[in-house]
């Protein structure tokens, strides 16, 4: 007879009874636990074969942390698991609600460590092996396009105005949601659809992402979690942290992640810095920047 599952609240309930076994598990389990703390997303969406792979385990351990979770076997877990995840996306008036009559120092604390932890989760090994899998699918694209609206379109109008400084396959992002479509048109198989969604998704960039792979472009995914709509049949899906008591979800740990990607490819791509040259050049001659203050001394 199969047990119920004992209940997790909500994915930090999750997180915290992960954390917990981390320490108490046995070596193996500890070490599983502690790995699916950073992620929780992957023990509700994978089998024990892929979770056992992906976390450089085995399917025995996978098993042994389901039953020292409480539960009879795997599948009942990764059920509750699921059902924590559901309720990952808190309402951005109910996380405004929670900063209501916090102390000032208490709050920038929380807000100091969630920092510190960003930084350290972009640059774990994870995070940085999957994101150095998207410079050669960017370097070997035709086009490579980013598509992201309303709080994401700053994450994609900065990665495409920076990048297409200095490679000359980065398009600009479309400025207003009706153009999506028309700049998807032209793409196809040998080009690149960048596409950045959180929770709650944008209609839009879930539609661009299965337009693009509909016609046969490669999609790297910045987005919350693998079981995002835009995660489904990308070539790389990076999840950044989103961290911290803020009004919205941190976007903080997406922005260091795409300033990483455009470093790694201009330190890959030999005509970079001749590219950026000529354009701050033309800049400055337009007299596009202000000059200097002026030496009070002088």
């Amino acid at each position: 007879m199969t047990a119920s599952p004992p209940p997790f609240a909500d994915s930090d309930a999750l997180v915290a009874r992960l954390r917990q076994l981390a320490e108490s598990g046995t070596p193996q389990v500890g070490a599983l636990a502690a790995w699916l703390s950073d992620r929780p997303e992957e023990l509700a969406f994978h089998s024990v074969r892929t979770l056992a792979l992906r976390a450089g385990s085995n399917a025995n351990t996978v098993i042994r942390l389901a039953r020292a979770l409480g539960f009879a076997g795997f599948e009942p877990c990764r059920a509750a698991a699921q059902q924590a995840m559901r309720g990952r996306a808190l309402t951005y008036g109910a996380r405004v609600g929670a900063l209501a009559g916090r102390a000032e120092a208490d709050l920038g604390a929380e807000l100091h460590a969630a920092a510190r932890e960003t930084v350290a989760r972009v640059f774990a090994p994870g995070l940085s092996a999957s994101l150095l899998e998207c410079v050669p699918l960017i370097q070997g694209a035709r086009q490579v396009q980013c598509i992201g609206v309303r709080a994401c379109f700053g994450l994609a109008n900065y990665f495409t105005y920076v990048g297409s400084l200095a490679h000359a396959n980065i398009l600009p992002t479309p400025a207003q949601p009706g153009l999506i479509m028309d700049s998807l048109a032209g793409c196809g198989e040998g080009d690149v659809v960048i596409a950045i969604t959180f929770a709650h998704y944008s209609a839009e960039v879930v539609r661009a992402a299965s337009v693009a792979r509909g016609q046969g472009a490669q999609v790297i995914a910045i987005t919350d979690s693998q079981a995002s709509p835009i995660a489904r049949g990308a070539s790389v899906v990076l999840c950044p942290p989103m961290l911290g008591p803020h009004v919205m979800p941190s976007l903080a740990g997406a922005f260091l992640l795409i300033e990483t990607l455009l470093a790694h490819l201009a330190a890959q791509d030999a005509q970079a810095q001749e590219r950026v040259r000529r354009f701050e050049e033309r800049l400055l001659r337009l007299g596009a920047y202000v000059p200097g203050m002026p030496d009070p001394a002088g």
